[in-house]
């Protein structure tokens, strides 16, 4: 993704995250801020952008649980191939030994004056919002904020995007469950914190992290996963009513 609006006093960025929905909602927010941004999956294709020449970037954002290629020998490979100051970024803690590689870190979800704070060097990490008896389909903030940087189309194709990818996670949990498969359990859990976290949907957000820290709990998982389906249900009936057809 090439941002639109460039300001050239801005650093490029090259976005690493393997979660469509994170990735693609940074990428959003740090565009329409000003920034080129370009992006990767995973850590190998992003070291090949670094080797082909034109991906020259200030920064780079990094997930910190990348399939494949990951964690600290990724950041030592990075660092030969840049000079970027390099941001680890997750959803969940990562080691200090992670930590201590990079140049800084940033908690998910977070949001765009977060992450504008950790570019210019004030970074503080977020809280988790603790979970309420009742959370909201979408965090009303989160989603003024996107209507505030972005227009209604974009924001409208963020959550179809959303929507589309839990559909897959949740169709992928179910298969994972029945099969007894706890680290993809756990792995899908936590992409969906992640990026559905970002996105302000924090009653799946929620049901994410439980998904993340109990998937020995297979029984408790199946039950959630009906949680799952009816939290779907209820963020798809409110983005028909917030975004009309």
């Amino acid at each position: 993704m090439l941002g639109i609006g460039e300001k050239r006093e801005l650093p490029t960025i090259l976005l690493i995250d393997d979660d469509l929905v994170s990735r693609e909602v940074i990428a959003t927010v740090l565009t329409l801020h000003g920034h080129l941004v370009h992006t990767a999956d995973n850590g190998e294709e992003a070291l090949e952008m670094l080797a082909a020449g034109p991906v020259v970037p200030g920064v780079i954002l990094v997930d910190g649980q990348l399939p494949g290629l990951s964690g600290i020998p990724l950041l030592d490979q990075l660092r030969k191939r840049s000079q970027a100051h390099i941001y680890v970024i997750s959803g969940s803690a990562v080691s200090g030994e992670l930590t201590a590689a990079s140049d800084g870190f940033l908690l998910k979800p977070f949001g765009p004056e977060d992450l504008q704070r950790l570019l210019i060097g004030h970074a503080s990490e977020p809280e988790v919002p603790a979970p309420v008896a009742e959370d909201p389909a979408i965090n009303p903030e989160t989603l003024a904020q996107f209507r505030h940087i972005m227009t209604e189309e974009t924001v409208r194709e963020i959550y179809v995007a959303l929507l589309t990818d839990l559909k897959k996670r949740a169709a992928a949990l179910d298969r994972a469950i029945a099969a007894g498969d706890k680290d993809e359990v756990r792995r899908i859990g936590h992409a969906i914190k992640g990026g559905c976290g970002i996105a302000g949907a924090l009653e799946v957000a929620h049901l994410g992290a439980f998904f993340e820290s109990k998937s020995d709990q297979l029984d408790n998982c199946a039950a959630a996963l009906q949680e799952l389906y009816a939290a779907t249900r209820k963020l798809e009936r409110m983005l028909e009513k917030e975004f009309p057809a």
